[in-house]
């Protein structure tokens, strides 16, 4: 059910409702600041379980824009503790969530219009696995070389080594959404003749150096998620039965949870979005690869969540805008389905009657 625990590793979920990772282009130079600590903070003060960072840049070219959240240097690190500190307190874990935005790089803030910041203005060159912009509006990226991608797969080890040191005690390989490791999983995106492009294995083959590298440095009892895209919606291009492949693959490199969202790799590479559209690919996945899973997407209801849990569909619920709009969603859940769940002392005289108080 919804509000069981679960253990992963040497840590325990108290219950499976998950923060997904919101980019909030509210950074200068990669620091999280006053406004992450806030928006973070409050969703596990709400009793979420598991609360991620947005996408954190691996390399200041990394970035969806000027303004993400970076982990590509030992001074972001300070900041970082101190919402990973606040998120520990309030009985959550504290994720994080690595990236590398690829081709999609160097854009502005989405209110502030699209396609590539030119590098007059402040931008930067994106790359890719190869030479295709995502439409007419982005730049063409560069094609990396093969003697590119060992510094790639050493700065997602370096940026889990500084999660590490901030405190966080959860990490995701953000390999979705047409960023860069979509972008090499994807024949749509991928036209390499190396050994990084063709088949399948090759083209996951950067994401599982990126997944060795990184779990041989991030603590063996903390757990390690890799989300993906598990459909392109494009004929020829990724789909689940490729993501169930790649899940096996990633199972037996210790990767716990994947991450099962879709879509983002052209330009209306989207489905229709409805309640719980998303949830079939957690459930094949899930299934497919003997491997836990998380579904995300347009979950907004109590009744629903629980049931994706209780009926084996997925092992965690993770969610965005619902919790933008209604940061203290589990409490709502839990009065909805029936439980008793702690509240902070501070907040009991909203909470129901009898209420338990958290950490007493």
């Amino acid at each position: 059910m919804l509000f069981d625990q679960l253990p992963i590793r040497h840590v325990t979920l108290r219950n499976r409702i998950v923060v997904s990772p919101m980019c909030q282009y509210s950074s200068k130079d990669g620091f999280a600041n006053d406004w992450h600590f806030v928006h973070l903070g409050s969703r596990a003060v709400g009793g979420a379980a598991l609360v991620f960072t947005e996408a954190a840049a691996v390399t200041s070219e990394g970035r969806i824009s000027p303004y993400d959240l970076g982990i590509w240097k030992d001074e972001h690190v300070e900041f970082l503790s101190r919402i990973a500190r606040f998120i520990r307190e309030q009985g959550a874990l504290a994720g994080i969530q690595i990236a590398h935005a690829g081709r999609k790089a160097s854009t502005p803030r989405p209110w502030e219009g699209s396609g590539t910041i030119p590098s007059s203005q402040g931008g930067w060159t994106p790359v890719a696995p190869s030479a295709i912009a995502f439409d007419e509006n982005h730049a063409v990226p560069r094609a990396l070389e093969e003697s590119d991608l060992p510094a790639i797969i050493k700065a997602f080890a370096d940026a889990a080594c500084r999660a590490q040191k901030a405190g966080f005690q959860v990490l995701e390989i953000h390999a979705a959404h047409g960023y860069l490791i979509h972008e090499f999983l994807s024949p749509i995106t991928n036209h390499r003749t190396d050994r990084y492009g063709g088949t399948l294995d090759n083209r996951a083959r950067l994401l599982r150096e990126i997944a060795i590298a990184v779990r041989r440095v991030w603590p063996e009892g903390n757990p390690m998620f890799v989300r993906i895209s598990a459909s392109d919606y494009v004929d020829n291009g990724w789909n689940v039965e490729q993501s169930i492949e790649l899940a096996r693959q990633l199972k037996r490199l210790e990767i716990d949870v994947i991450d099962c969202s879709s879509g983002g790799l052209v330009p209306g590479g989207y489905a229709p979005q409805r309640p719980g559209y998303q949830v079939p690919f957690a459930s094949e996945i899930k299934r497919g690869a003997g491997i836990m899973t998380g579904a995300v997407g347009v979950i907004s209801e109590p009744g629903m969540a629980d049931q994706i849990i209780s009926q084996g569909n997925a092992d965690l619920v993770l969610m965005a805008r619902e919790f933008l709009r209604h940061p203290y969603w589990p409490f709502y859940a839990a009065r909805e389905l029936g439980h008793r769940v702690p509240w902070p002392a501070q907040y009991l005289r909203a909470a129901p009657q009898d209420t338990p108080i958290r950490g007493a």
